[in-house]
């Protein structure tokens, strides 16, 4: 078959059929997940924008991260619920096609917008006197838009190519949406032209933002050391600290899921590690920044004040 299927063609997404008595255990466990996950990113983006002390570059990328996570979130856990509770799990040509763009494009904005926000910490505490003029409104919303676009145009080639080639092996996807590597292992031929797909992707939306993030955190760390303080290093690593679990969290699952795409698989590991960062993540991301940012926790307590204030 051709890359230009019919309407009539669908894929048949596997996703959790080896365990069929465990089907509305899933569904109740990912549909809170989902609620929770929404309700945190939202609660986070909500505080962050009506208080007047979180008017910050750096609370102005995490609302974007928020607004992020709740769409990265929605192209896959929606669509996993009806499978489960349905019983249908057919996508079609077109929907699998468009749910892979998505899913590739807003993980590679999230690979840039966090990249972005170490960039933002690695001014604000190496340069902190020209902090306020060099991360200005223009600046941060320039780096947000470049975030977005970068991710939004660069996974539209990849998805165009992947899905102009012949699916002649099966159109069983074992796995819970349409992720790149299992859809690829449906087409036959052309090995190396998928290689260099998967390659690409790789080298686009992984290597180069986590370089960014690595040698902003080296820069910082170097900088920290100098301070002669104990308090004063304790203050201004804090003011990392949330940035780097939610680093490691995204960028640990899916490095060891696209660079041994092969090994992943094997007992649906491959599975266990997209729920990581494609579900899992964008949960604990609020909860991350929530409870280990002190700023975070009373403009809640300022908000829920004002709340029973005017109640």
């Amino acid at each position: 078959m051709r890359g230009n299927h019919t309407d009539a063609f669908r894929f048949i997404l596997l996703g959790f059929s080896d365990h069929p008595q465990l089907r509305l255990l899933f569904f109740s466990m990912f549909l809170v997940t989902y609620m929770v996950t929404l309700t945190g990113n939202l609660l986070i983006f909500t505080i962050t924008m009506a208080d007047a002390a979180l008017h910050t570059p750096m609370y102005f990328f995490l609302r974007v991260l928020s607004v992020l996570e709740i769409c990265y979130t929605s192209v896959t856990v929606p669509k996993m619920l009806v499978n489960l509770l349905s019983g249908d799990k057919s996508i079609s040509f077109l929907g699998c096609a468009m749910q892979m763009y998505f899913f590739v494009a807003l993980g590679g904005v999230e690979c840039f917008l966090l990249s972005v926000m170490a960039y933002d910490r690695y001014v604000a505490i190496c340069h902190p006197l020209h902090y306020p003029s060099i991360m200005n409104h223009t600046k941060c919303m320039g780096l947000a838009s470049g975030s977005w676009l970068s991710g939004l145009v660069g996974s539209l080639g990849h998805v165009i190519i992947i899905f102009n080639l012949h699916f002649c092996i099966s159109h069983e996807i074992n796995h819970f949406f349409c992720d790149i590597t299992p859809v690829l292992k449906l087409t036959c031929g052309i090995t190396f032209l998928n290689k260099v797909i998967i390659f690409t992707i790789l080298l686009i939306f992984i290597p180069l933002p986590f370089i960014l993030i690595l040698v902003s955190y080296l820069l910082i760390i170097f900088t920290i050391l100098k301070i002669p303080s104990v308090q004063g290093r304790y203050k201004a690593f804090s003011t990392c600290s949330s940035h780097l679990i939610v680093v490691t969290l995204f960028y640990g699952t899916g490095i060891i899921n696209y660079l041994h795409p092969s090994s992943t698989s094997v007992s649906g590991m491959g599975k266990i590690l997209s729920l990581s960062y494609s579900v899992i993540t964008p949960m604990l991301n609020p909860i991350t920044y929530s409870l280990r940012n002190k700023e975070v926790r009373d403009a809640l307590k300022r908000t829920i004040t004002r709340k029973c204030f005017l109640n």
